[in-house]
Parts: C-alpha cells; sequence; structure tokens
C-alpha cells in the first residue's frame, strides 16, 4: 500500500467503536428481518466481518450508517434465501380445543423468538411486537426489506433504492404491495403502558402465583388469547384458557412469576414452576399484550433454555 493510499485508508477506515455505535439499531433491524434474536445477532456479526473486509470499497465515514445497512441487508437476504418464513400458532390455523391431545410440536415450522427491548428510545415499541413481526414475516424478504427501511426507519425511497441497487418507481411500488399485505393482517397498534396497566400487572403477578381463579378472571379479557412455541396449539377465550390452566397445565399451579422488562415493547416475565425436591425450576418466559384494561394475550415462550439467559433470568429459583 503507498504511503499516499495509507493516509487516505486511515482516514476513511471506520474503527471498531464506530462500528459497534450502530450494533443496536442494526440489532433491531435484522429481527424484523428475521425474527429471531439469534439470527439477528449472527447477522450483525456477520455485517461487520464484511464490513472490515470491504474497508478498500468504502466511501467515506459520511455513509457508514446506510453502508451498514447495506451489508446488513444483504446478509439478512441471503439467510432468508429459500427458507420458509418463522410463524408464531395462529398463523397456521384455527384456535383448538384445550386437551393435551391437541398439544403438538411441528419439527417443520420455525417460530418466531421474543426480542429484549432495545434500550434507545427511538425503537418504535409497535414496529417490534410480536404480531408486527409476525406479519413481516408474511413479506417476500425485499419487500420485507423495503417496508422496514420506509416505514419504520424512515429513509427515502431515493435512499432505499440506492441501498436495494433498483430504482424509486421499484421501491415505491414494493411499499405499496407491501403495505397491502400488512393490511391484510389486521395488526393494531398498542398505547404506552401507563399507571392504571402497571398496577393490572402487578394484580396479574399476584394472581397467577395464587392460581386465584377469580382474581384472573377480572384482569383477562372475555376473548383472550395464549399461544405456547413451540407447541402448535393456540386457544381463544378466557373460558378455554382456564380450562387449560385447571387441566392440563394445573403444573403451574403455585409458580413463581418474575418480571423482566419487557419484550418486543410489551410487558414480559419469566415463569418459574415448582420442581420436584424443592425450588422452582424454568418453565416459560411469558409475553403479555394488554387493551383496554386487560390482558388480551398470552405467549408463554417454553424454549427456557436459550431465551432465559438472553433475558437475564436465573437457571432457576431455590425459594
Amino acid at each position: 500500500m503507498s504511503t499516499i493510499t495509507a493516509v487516505e485508508h486511515s482516514l476513511t477506515a471506520p474503527s471498531v467503536d464506530e462500528l459497534e455505535q450502530y450494533r443496536s439499531e442494526l440489532t433491531a433491524y435484522c429481527y424484523r428481518m428475521l425474527a429471531s434474536p439469534f439470527e439477528a445477532e449472527d447477522a450483525v456479526q456477520e455485517t461487520f466481518i464484511r464490513a472490515w473486509r470491504a474497508l478498500d470499497r468504502f466511501e467515506g465515514r459520511a455513509a457508514l450508517r446506510s453502508w451498514l445497512y447495506r451489508i446488513a441487508t444483504n446478509v439478512c437476504l441471503d439467510m432468508l434465501s429459500g427458507r420458509e418464513r418463522r410463524a408464531r400458532p395462529m398463523d397456521l390455523g384455527p384456535a383448538r380445543e384445550p386437551i393435551e391431545a391437541n398439544l403438538n410440536t411441528l419439527p417443520e415450522v420455525t417460530w418466531i423468538q421474543p426480542l429484549p427491548d432495545p434500550a434507545e428510545a427511538a425503537v418504535e415499541r409497535d414496529t417490534i411486537r410480536l404480531a408486527f413481526v409476525a406479519a413481516l414475516q408474511h413479506l417476500p424478504p425485499r419487500q420485507r426489506a423495503v417496508l422496514i427501511l420506509s416505514e419504520v426507519l424512515r429513509w427515502q425511497a431515493a435512499e432505499v433504492a440506492e441501498l436495494l441497487d433498483t430504482s424509486v418507481p421499484s421501491v415505491n411500488s414494493a411499499l405499496q404491495r407491501a403495505r397491502a399485505t400488512l393490511e391484510r393482517t389486521d395488526v393494531t397498534a398498542a398505547g404506552e403502558l401507563d399507571d392504571e396497566d402497571r398496577a393490572l400487572l402487578d394484580r396479574y403477578v399476584q394472581a397467577f402465583e395464587a392460581y386465584d381463579i377469580d382474581a384472573l378472571t377480572t384482569l383477562i379479557q372475555e376473548d383472550a388469547t395464549q399461544s405456547m412455541p413451540p407447541f402448535d396449539l393456540w386457544l381463544r377465550g378466557r373460558d378455554d384458557i382456564f380450562t387449560w390452566w385447571f387441566g392440563p397445565g394445573i403444573g403451574c399451579e403455585g409458580s413463581r412469576v418474575i418480571p423482566v422488562g419487557s419484550a418486543n415493547g410489551s410487558p414480559a416475565f419469566g415463569q418459574y414452576k415448582p420442581a420436584p425436591g424443592g425450588g422452582y425450576e424454568p418453565w416459560a418466559l411469558q409475553v403479555l399484550e394488554i387493551s383496554g384494561g386487560r390482558i388480551a394475550e398470552f405467549t408463554f415462550f417454553l424454549e427456557t433454555d436459550t431465551l432465559f439467559p438472553l433475558f437475564g433470568l436465573p437457571a432457576r429459583l431455590d425459594e
């Protein structure tokens, strides 16, 4: 490398810190594309590796953010190539009867996984909710990228076109088709939690730990839903939920419920079931949706081996 080239390279090449400042937002972007926090982390790592390898094509620090998004988008498109979309149980069929015989796993299905909420305030809660991320998975990967970049990150059509090596009319056409698909999924926005919602959650923890059906009845909407990935069974209606909780799910009685902040913009809790011989063992990461002053949806993510460490939850509770 000549002296002049070396100097130019040192002036334009980003440092580790300059790359790292974008890790959180790139992770949120890749998560929306891939619907898995673990795949999103892998995608960001691969983005940084490709960035370091391509430093000779980097055109200046002012373009660093868009350059990284271009690389991250290509990484995600590569990862999504030829793969079935991730899903939630309600994407695959109607609600079913709350009996143990309906509790099946589908090895060919890859489930949407929850993400601890990013720290930066710029992330909009509604664009990372489970229902919205699930709706994004119905879009072809390039449409998905166009919609996220345009609607979530507020990039101009010309910027998106440049990133995707396409034309502005193509971007606008893809965005129109993506919007139409999302409208058919009927994703509704949720408001910020207020003091009443937080009080509701406190009452829920007390009622669930006491397994108090009367108290729980006052907290849960009559038409609430429940799902339990990786099982495909999902339930609709408070009566069916209670039939499950006090039937096949009776082993949850006596559980401890530990708040862990939020996942995907929604309240999240670590649930520990009573363990044989004492103490409590991990059972589920509960993610709740609140609407109209009551709990409208329960998602019990049962893959605690990977999710509890992600959310900083202990491997067991002794008391």
